[in-house]
């Protein structure tokens, strides 16, 4: 189903909140599941909720990405105007446009996928992942420089922004044909969040 809002929005929009995921692709589940992300609190319900959708490989693609985003964390209580809120959509800024400058095959879009799960009582992570259709064209590995890249390259650039913003980075080959996902993520401890994992579960 396209999206109303742009016809750069190819794919299907997921908004799931899951109690007890049906398996490794089931919804909720990380495309690369993380030890310390499986495990809630006790006390704590293991929700998480996901969006998924495909656009087209241009500036608006990445542009409705970032703006269905930080409409998303608004919807998930991470508000607009607060630094945990900006962060990710930088974050997200940043994969997307490298996905389009780096990453791009004509006809083929991108993938962004954002998971919101519950890591602690007190706090949260958010997933970001990026899937492009470009398997050969890789970013460095976190903290490993590329020699042949000069240091103002643009991607090294933002990648650099993800990694001083982010708890963690990488990226993985493409499970599903080719390409690659670059993946982030941030983790946020605030009292706001606490109610929201209360009231998923109530």
């Amino acid at each position: 189903m396209r999206h109303p809002w742009s016809r750069w929005a190819t794919g299907v929009t997921v908004d799931g909140m899951t109690n007890n995921p049906a398996g490794p692709t089931g919804p909720g589940r990380l495309a690369t599941p993380a030890a310390h992300l499986g495990t809630a609190s006790p006390g704590l319900i293991p929700v998480s909720r996901t969006f998924a959708m495909r656009f087209t490989s241009t500036p608006r693609g990445a542009r409705l990405a970032r703006h269905l985003t930080a409409v998303r964390l608004d919807a998930w209580g991470l508000p607009y105007g607060t630094d945990d809120h900006d962060a990710i959509v930088l974050i997200v800024a940043e994969l997307t446009a490298n996905a389009v400058l780096h990453g791009n095959v004509p006809g083929r879009d991108f993938h962004l996928r954002l998971a919101l799960l519950p890591i602690g009582p007190r706090s949260v992570a958010v997933r970001v992942e990026v899937t492009d259709s470009r398997g050969e064209q890789v970013p460095p590995r976190p903290c490993v420089p590329r020699p042949e890249v000069p240091a103002v390259d643009e991607i090294g650039r933002g990648l650099l922004l993800v990694a001083a913003l982010a708890a963690r980075w990488d990226w993985h080959p493409r499970p599903d044909g080719p390409g690659k996902t670059v993946w982030a993520e941030y983790e946020t401890a605030t009292q706001s969040d606490v109610h929201l994992l209360h009231s998923w579960h109530e």
